[in-house]
């Protein structure tokens, strides 16, 4: 500690501990601070805020139950919703990576809340007026509120972040779908020119990969709405009332909006996090389906000039600090690196989760951060993607039809006309000859002009026909 701070003392079981003077945690926090200085990584508003949706709901659980005497748990209720509200973020500076379980950032917020209600129920700060764990935590264990906090901080993240998010997204690309709609272009597979293709029916298959990535987030919600608050130390519930849990839970839905529930089973819920892993599984699948949609605009607006150049990007900035005039797609790159960053965190979280010994889980806090830092560089990503860059998109028709009419997969179209052999000849012959498909057809005889009009509008050719052996 910096010599020059002023200090006031204050103690746990390990004794006697200098913490800053206008400091609210106590000494466990203080000792974590000494212990963790490993990255200077702190946990995020949602999981502080978790913290205190946590305590108020347990605090006002044991005040309806007796356990707690009201003008107690009064005084933890009000600085717990200060914790909520985000008024002592600047307390909570326990390094990420700490003990497995979580133990150091549940002192961490027993201590802040503990010292804050002291003042508000008129105490000396550091008093002990009211106790970090005969009152705050009372009825509770660090190994069933980190599970607790990183349930409610994940499903709040999804609800109010990411789905909201991609919801944006997807009705951009639900504009685009319909506004490229007539806009016929070459479809392409292994990069290679295939049958036509609409723009709009491309970017309706992208509204539809962050839809149903709507839709697989969504899944998660019910195994995400468990919570682990009442199984105590191993999940027994020992020191807990029967129906603290109970109450808990319907404290945390009212204060969130959203429907959590005890626990199915205590064991499983604080031995493993299965549910923390599948949530992040759907959230790595749609920062995937982001990547994927993120690479094929890169490659549509290729050029504009020596490129595919079928889609006009929008001119965000700058794209070169040598070349004039050069744009780049760089939001599109965001969503990129945005992926890369998921993936990895997806192989912490599901590494994490598979790990524990017996009956504790010892990989919460670093499943909360990874997990939470996905989930706000999905929900941020998404919106900036939507608004920014594709949004803002333009399709070069005219480009795109005359393309379509030099692609070599419209001899495709010939198959039911001429035959697969013969087909393969006119496309040869046009490939060899720098002639489109239709001028070899014509020219060699299989269709007449109007027989070529009908055969050969790339237009039809998007749609599915059914067609017949004569």
């Amino acid at each position: 500690m910096d010599d020059d701070t002023e200090h006031r003392i204050e103690r746990d079981s390990l004794g006697e501990m200098e913490v800053p003077v206008d400091a609210y945690w106590g000494a466990q926090t203080q000792r974590a601070l000494g212990n963790f200085p490993v990255s200077g990584l702190t946990f995020q508003r949602r999981f502080i805020r978790a913290l205190g949706i946590v305590k108020k709901a347990a605090a006002e659980a044991n005040r309806e139950l007796g356990s707690l005497r009201e003008d107690r748990a009064d005084a933890i209720v009000e600085a717990a919703t200060e914790v909520i509200a985000g008024k002592h973020d600047d307390q909570f500076p326990v390094d990420v990576f700490q003990t497995g379980s979580g133990t150091s950032s549940n002192m961490n917020a027993n201590e802040v809340i503990a010292n804050r209600a002291t003042e508000i129920y008129g105490a000396e700060l550091g008093s002990r007026e009211i106790h970090p764990n005969d009152h705050v935590n009372y009825g509770q264990s660090s190994n069933d509120v980190i599970p607790t906090a990183m349930h409610v901080a994940a499903l709040e993240a999804v609800e109010k972040d990411v789905i909201p998010a991609l919801e944006v997204l997807a009705e951009e690309l639900n504009a685009k779908a319909a506004a490229f709609d007539d806009v016929v272009k070459t479809g392409r597979t292994h990069l290679q020119d295939a049958t036509p293709i609409r723009l709009g029916q491309e970017f309706g298959g992208y509204r539809t990969q962050i839809e149903k990535g709507i839709e697989r987030v969504d899944a998660t919600r019910e195994r995400l709405a468990e919570l682990a608050l009442g199984g105590t130390a191993v999940g027994t519930g020992l020191n807990t009332h029967p129906e603290f849990p109970g109450l808990a839970a319907e404290g945390i839905s009212a204060e969130t909006g959203l429907n959590f529930r005890e626990a199915d089973n205590h064991f499983e819920a604080q031995a493993a996090h299965d549910a923390m892993s599948e949530a992040h599984g759907a959230l790595r699948t749609v920062a995937g389906s982001m990547n994927k949609i993120a690479n094929d605009l890169r490659l549509l607006a290729s050029g504009p000039r020596n490129g595919l150049g079928e889609i006009e990007q929008p001119e965000n900035q700058p794209g070169s600090s040598i070349m004039p005039g050069k744009i780049n797609p760089v939001v599109a790159e965001s969503v990129n690196q945005v992926h890369k960053q998921v993936v990895g965190n997806d192989a912490t979280v599901s590494a994490g989760a598979a790990r524990g010994e017996i009956d504790l889980n010892l990989y919460k806090p670093v499943l909360a951060y990874n997990f939470l830092q996905s989930a706000e560089l999905i929900a941020n990503s998404a919106e900036t993607f939507g608004e920014r860059f594709v949004g803002k998109l333009e399709a070069n028709a005219g480009h795109c039809g005359v393309r379509v009419e030099q692609s070599m997969a419209l001899a495709t179209a010939l198959n039911p006309a001429i035959g697969y052999d013969a087909a393969s000849k006119v496309a040869k012959k046009a490939l060899a000859e720098d002639k489109t498909i239709r001028d070899v057809a014509v020219s060699e005889g299989y269709l007449t002009e109007a027989e070529a009009d009908e055969v050969l509008d790339p237009r039809a050719m998007t749609e599915r026909v059914v067609l017949g052996d004569e």
